[in-house]
């Protein structure tokens, strides 16, 4: 798989990670969000070991202790951003808190630079681009934005882009599929303390219907064990910074979703101008990020020196 590949499957990831939000609507408001998450991840967690259990058993033979102490540092900076990502998006709109979300494409490289690590122009680009996006999306809610909101999304993006640096580190270093598996459990773990604490009944509380059970298990095999797989595979061959760009299109799958959907599955989405010319900035952010335009360049070159 080169880096091209890569992106390409990371695009599909972001593509299946954005009908979560259809599935979320088939679960009742009076489910925890750490309640469907400790759930989905457990099964998915529990698919991928039935799957690949002799394949996830050898890795831990010969990384042992290193391989889980790193999957723990993943599951917890995993719960900790999406807490803040929770109680962060109850200050916005959805259309405003999607765009917000994606401030860690230019937090990322930031990081990076920090961390003396070199971030290809293009990606500086492409991440320019995408930031002008999430502004023309916000600008019509600048001026009203909540502090607190703002402050809880903007921790979480730091951590979220820590998060993905680390997952690009053990990707290349450990078998993928067993860090997904680990990381997918021990986020269960966490998720289920946290539901414990608010919801001491957890299980009983849930209205174990059909339709809950189906898009449970709809989400668990789709959204957490095949979905992080393909993500930790393509990071095996990604930067943190490409892959985080790429991210961000999850925006325009959502907002593709909430346009042509009906309502009975999904929040309506009526966008706005600015919320148009947000999208295609994040699109075009995109195209520069998958587009090598040094190899365009080098064929036509290769063609002018032909003819």
């Amino acid at each position: 798989m080169n880096r091209f590949q890569a992106n390409i499957c990371l695009i599909s990831v972001t593509l299946i990670w954005s009908t979560e939000v259809i599935i979320y609507s088939c679960i009742p408001d009076s489910v925890l969000p750490f309640a469907t998450t400790c759930i989905t991840n457990l099964i998915g967690a529990a698919l991928i070991f039935l799957c690949f259990f002799k394949r996830i058993i050898a890795s831990y033979k010969q990384d042992g202790s290193k391989l889980l102490l790193h999957c723990l540092l993943l599951g917890v900076l995993d719960c900790v951003y999406n807490v803040m990502y929770i109680y962060g998006l109850n200050y916005f709109d959805v259309s405003t808190g999607a765009f917000t979300l994606s401030m860690d494409v230019v937090i990322l490289p930031v990081i990076l630079i920090m961390r003396k690590k070199n971030v290809d122009s293009t990606t500086w680009v492409s991440a320019g681009l995408v930031l002008v996006g999430i502004m023309f999306a916000m600008a019509r809610n600048l001026f009203s934005i909540s502090i607190p909101g703002f402050l809880l999304i903007l921790g979480g993006c730091i951590i979220r882009a820590v998060f993905i640096i680390k997952l690009n580190q053990y990707a290349r270093k450990y078998d993928p599929v067993s860090v997904a598996a680990s990381y997918s459990m021990i986020v269960a773990v966490i998720c289920f303390i946290i539901w414990v604490i608010m919801q001491p009944t957890t299980f009983a509380a849930i209205p174990w219907s059909k339709e809950v059970i189906a898009s449970l298990f709809i989400f668990s095999y789709f959204i957490v064990a095949m979905a992080e797989i393909l993500n930790i595979f393509a990071q095996r061959h990604a930067t943190p910074a490409s892959a985080t760009i790429i991210y961000s299109s999850e925006i325009i799958f959502s907002l593709i979703w909430g346009m042509v959907l009906p309502a009975s599955l999904i929040d309506p989405v009526i966008p706005d101008v600015f919320t148009f010319v947000g999208a295609g900035f994040i699109v075009l952010g995109n195209l520069v990020e998958l587009v090598d335009f040094s190899k365009l360049k080098r064929r036509k070159e290769a063609r002018h020196e032909a003819s």
